[in-house]
């Protein structure tokens, strides 16, 4: 599987003491299967006038099965709990892999309605998808990111 990583330098080793807190999947090192995607994650560096630079990884799938994962296959009410506990920065799972859908840039907003009981769960799940697909994985430990193996840089 190639997997893309958008960022503002080359990562060719990808280390978990980058990694923010409070993110959808929690810490980690987070790629998707869309270039495009990858690109749109790059966008935030250029418009501070740095470079925008997609990294590609050739992950083995099988290899990825055999880690302690967590797979969100549909934007559902687990997905949403799962990532207000980690945007929340509540999450204790020892998870070494996380995949799912990416949660818009309304998040926050959404997430104080929902936890403020404005809105329904139902209602924030609405919120909260692209209309576009997207999907992304969340590399949360070290044996997870040893199964990334480097292919090549691309410079935006």
């Amino acid at each position: 599987m190639i997997l893309y990583h958008g960022s503002y330098t080359e990562v060719k080793t990808p280390d978990l003491n980058h990694s923010r807190k409070n993110v959808d999947f929690g810490p980690g090192f987070y790629t998707t299967p869309l270039y495009e995607q990858a690109e749109k994650w790059s966008e935030k560096f250029g418009r501070k006038g740095m470079n925008r630079v997609i990294s590609v990884f050739e992950a083995d799938e099988n290899d990825l099965n055999r880690l302690n994962q967590l797979r969100f296959d549909s934007y559902s009410e687990d997905w949403l709990d799962f990532i207000m506990t980690c945007r929340s920065g509540l999450d204790q799972s020892d998870y070494d892999l996380v995949a799912g859908g990416v949660a818009n840039d309304r998040v926050f907003d959404t997430v104080q309605l929902y936890f403020d009981g404005l809105i329904t769960k139902e209602e924030a799940l609405g919120r909260l998808k692209y209309q576009q697909p997207n999907f992304q994985y969340a590399f949360r430990t070290p044996d997870a990111l040893a199964l990334l193996k480097f292919n090549r840089s691309i410079v935006l």
